[in-house]
């Protein structure tokens, strides 16, 4: 494989309370965020809140700052709008309104009349129009929160039996980790969290497993090869540093299609991807200063198998 890096001798387990620190102010940011979210407080999108999705293009090029004065003075001050890039239907926009005004189908209406009515002139085609009651975003909040569970005891029993019940833990405390520390992150710069940043989140779920799966497979190799020339956090910690090198290869070149993504893909899945960017980088970094020192930490204190 090719190596990005060589030979290196980082003392990954020696920063491991730096690490402790860090994760621990990040993970009760998130802990905050989830409650505030599961509260309904927050940016929540359409999905989990109930309101009205209204995409349209109109025929003339027109600024969101106008738009946004003409759904304000027409009763929709905290209306959302996004420019769309599309070739297909240029000066594209989506309103989407979380209030239930007089219901979500007189809401949309009363959105196509009033743009209609300001701008006589520039002609205005609904090309979409999504609605939710509150009932249903409800419903969705919960089993968002419900799919996440599940993804993590899944993870948790995958690794128990592939390797060690010590090292699932650290794996499933590790994740849980980068799902809030990602979604406090979100939460603090007012980022709408919708089901596209839900699919996000269990996305780095499973790329956070991955890269842990990675280092404990050394880690598991190593013990066999030098379990009687060195002790398990050396081991540990060699292993990691003989990953390295593939990590940051796999980081950088999933990191550019993400990128790519994050640039061309438009506002629509642009939270989606920022998702996925910061994941990749919390997973990695969880790995390294999270889940292997746990298991190091476990280790010493209640010595069992590998020694």
């Amino acid at each position: 494989m090719f190596k990005l890096v060589g030979e290196t001798h980082f003392d990954f387990l020696g920063k491991r309370k730096i690490g402790y620190l860090v994760s621990a102010a990040l993970t009760l940011l998130g802990l905050v965020a989830a409650v505030q979210l599961w509260r309904g407080e927050g940016n929540l999108a359409i999905e989990f809140t109930g309101g009205t999705m209204l995409q349209g293009s109109f025929a003339q090029p027109v600024s969101i700052g106008d738009l946004r004065t003409i759904l304000s003075d027409g009763g929709f001050p905290e209306a959302e709008i996004k420019a769309l890039q599309a070739r297909e239907t240029p000066n594209s926009f989506m309103i989407r309104v979380k209030e239930d005004v007089g219901g979500q189908a007189q809401a949309a209406q009363k959105l196509v009349d009033l743009v209609k009515a300001r701008l006589p002139d520039n002609a205005f085609h609904v090309d979409s129009m999504h609605e939710v009651g509150p009932s249903v975003g409800e419903t969705l909040r919960s089993q968002a929160g419900r799919a996440a569970m599940i993804a993590l005891v899944c993870i948790l029993i995958y690794i128990w039996f592939r390797f060690d019940f010590r090292f699932g833990v650290a794996s499933t405390v590790a994740t849980v980790h980068d799902v809030l520390v990602v979604l406090g992150i979100l939460f603090l710069f007012s980022r709408e969290i919708s089901l596209l940043v839900v699919s996000g989140l269990l996305t780095l779920a499973g790329f956070s497993l991955t890269d842990k799966v990675v280092v404990f497979d050394r880690v598991r190799e190593n013990l066999k090869q030098f379990r009687r020339r060195s002790d398990f956090g050396q081991t540990v910690n060699n292993s990691m540093n003989e990953v390295l090198s593939r990590t940051i290869v796999t980081g950088i070149t999933t990191q550019l299609a993400v990128i790519i993504l994050m640039i061309f893909g438009g506002e629509v899945l642009f939270d989606f991807s920022l998702t996925i960017f910061l994941g990749f980088i919390v997973g990695t970094y969880s790995s390294w200063f999270v889940a292997s020192p746990l298991v190091v930490d476990w280790e010493a204190k209640r010595p069992s198998r590998f020694k």
